[in-house]
């Protein structure tokens, strides 16, 4: 059971109604993280607003979901596991094998998504205080000193839902049920 409050169209404070309305516009439902952000507006805007920002940087969708399942991963939020797992297996077209890796902190056998993979771990467990190495081999993997930063942005996007998730301890929807750890192996 969540400890805190779950939103709706109905209940949420007038500010994040229209943020509940685009969640369930674009999901078919309402996401559990969505509903507990909505309880402050200024939270639900800023999940939408990085989130925006997010997808216009360079990095690919695939390459961004690599950064969203890894660091869900790493912080321990087993709902935002299964939902980037369910884009990157719906809309950024990886395989369930890779999917797996990913949710496992693992090796996916692609160079540049294991190379992505490693950066993101370095900068969340250094606090962006990743050694000389660390960079060279992230841009040696094809990535420019700019995607670096674009790697912070999705984490600082993957920290506030992750760490909104792990506070709220929020049920995964019944939607991402088949996308959690451990159910695609099944």
């Amino acid at each position: 059971m969540p400890r805190l409050p779950l939103q709706t169209a109905e209940t949420a404070p007038d500010a994040s109604k229209l943020f509940i309305e685009r969640a369930i516009a674009a999901n078919g439902f309402l996401p559990n993280l969505i509903a507990v952000l909505a309880n402050t507006p200024a939270a639900v805007e800023a999940y939408f607003t990085v989130g925006e920002i997010n997808n216009r940087a360079s990095l690919t969708l695939a390459e961004r979901e690599v950064i969203q399942i890894t660091a869900a991963a790493l912080h321990g939020c087993e709902f935002c596991v299964a939902g980037h797992s369910a884009i990157a297996l719906k809309k950024a077209g990886f395989d369930r094998k890779s999917v797996i890796a990913l949710q496992q902190r693992g090796v996916t056998g692609n160079p540049r998504f294991d190379a992505l993979v490693d950066f993101t771990r370095s900068i969340i467990i250094s606090r962006g205080a990743v050694d000389d190495g660390e960079l060279t081999a992230f841009i040696e993997a094809g990535f420019s000193s700019d995607q670096a930063l674009e790697v912070i942005l999705g984490i600082s996007l993957a920290t506030l839902c992750n760490f909104a998730n792990n506070l709220a301890k929020n049920e995964i929807n019944m939607q991402l049920q088949p996308f959690r750890p451990g159910a695609l192996q099944a």
